[in-house]
């Protein structure tokens, strides 16, 4: 669990992190966060004087941002938890906002990191699987029923692994962090193996690694094709942990877009710059945006 003190500006004035500790259950990890939250309050009447104004928070799974409610989070186990309320009792009655992670991450990405000044942005992040965060003026893009966004679930290869969303070769299953491990670990033999190593190997010439690499950039060049043939974004950030592999990912992934596009325009394609800060930095934002609605209301 990461969190933060924010100012006004986005500014970190104090970051702490904690153990999630989602083998003592559900209920121990909502606890965990209520506690982390009011210790977080308590820190900043000691340091800086003063208690903090509002507080947002970001949760992986489903979330009903408008209710405040944590519907699912297979990753931890809850259930219909209502955290907006929970945390609100716990911190004294200020306003709190609930975000979901990745739209958290890409709200600080959008506006404050790497698609800075880009009206419209798309904010992928390779890491365990791939989910997405659609940028429109300044604001994330929910959708309908909460679910906008799920790029990890576009189907590019129809022949290709099993989903645990129950569909076959899905984004995620062939270009996320996990799946390019996996594929690695296979084909050099080392079970503890994974994508960083894939990535050195790649850079030190090794053909079954580019071979592997050149499979996911390809799956993964395709998905964003279909995601900007959509959106029309004007920035690309990818983010995660295989975009840690800088131009080794960039420069054939830019390539292979561009060879996949027909009429469409090609968006900025760049690194996310705020690294495991972006979700602390955009729920400071969600509470801000709580605070500046609620003052014009």
């Amino acid at each position: 669990m990461k969190a933060a003190l924010v100012g006004t500006d986005g500014t970190l004035l104090h970051e702490a992190r904690r153990a999630t500790g989602r083998e003592r259950g559900p209920d121990a990890v909502v606890e965990t966060i209520l506690a982390f939250a009011a210790d977080l309050r308590a820190h900043g009447q000691e340091h800086f004087g003063e208690s903090a104004v509002a507080a947002g928070v970001a949760v992986p799974g489903i979330v009903d941002a408008g209710k405040g409610i944590a519907v699912y989070a297979a990753n931890l186990g809850w259930r219909d938890v209502p955290l907006r309320t929970l945390l609100g009792e716990r911190l004294g009655g200020i306003p709190v906002a609930l975000g979901h992670d990745v739209r958290t991450g890409g709200l600080a990405e959008g506006r404050i990191g790497a698609g800075r000044g880009a009206d419209r942005f798309l904010f992928v992040p390779l890491g365990t699987g791939i989910a997405g965060a659609i940028g429109i003026a300044g604001a994330i893009e929910a959708g309908a029923h909460g679910y906008a966004g799920e790029i990890g679930h576009i189907v590019v290869r129809p022949d290709g692994p099993d989903c645990g969303c129950g569909q076959r070769g899905c984004l995620e299953t062939l270009a996320s962090a996990s799946a390019v491990t996996r594929a690695w670990a296979a084909a050099c033999g080392d079970p503890g193996a994974d994508a960083a190593d894939c990535a050195k190997a790649v850079e030190s010439g090794d053909p079954a690694a580019i071979g592997v690499w050149r499979n996911a950039v390809d799956a993964l060049a395709a998905g964003l094709v279909t995601a900007l043939t959509l959106l029309d974004p004007r920035t690309l950030i990818i983010g995660g942990g295989l975009a840690e592999a800088g131009e080794t990912l960039f420069t054939p992934l830019r390539a292979a877009v561009e060879e996949r596009v027909t009429f469409q325009k090609l968006p900025h394609i760049v690194p996310a710059a705020l690294g495991d800060t972006a979700g602390c930095l955009g729920a400071g934002l969600l509470a801000w945006d709580l605070l500046a609605t609620e003052v014009s209301a």
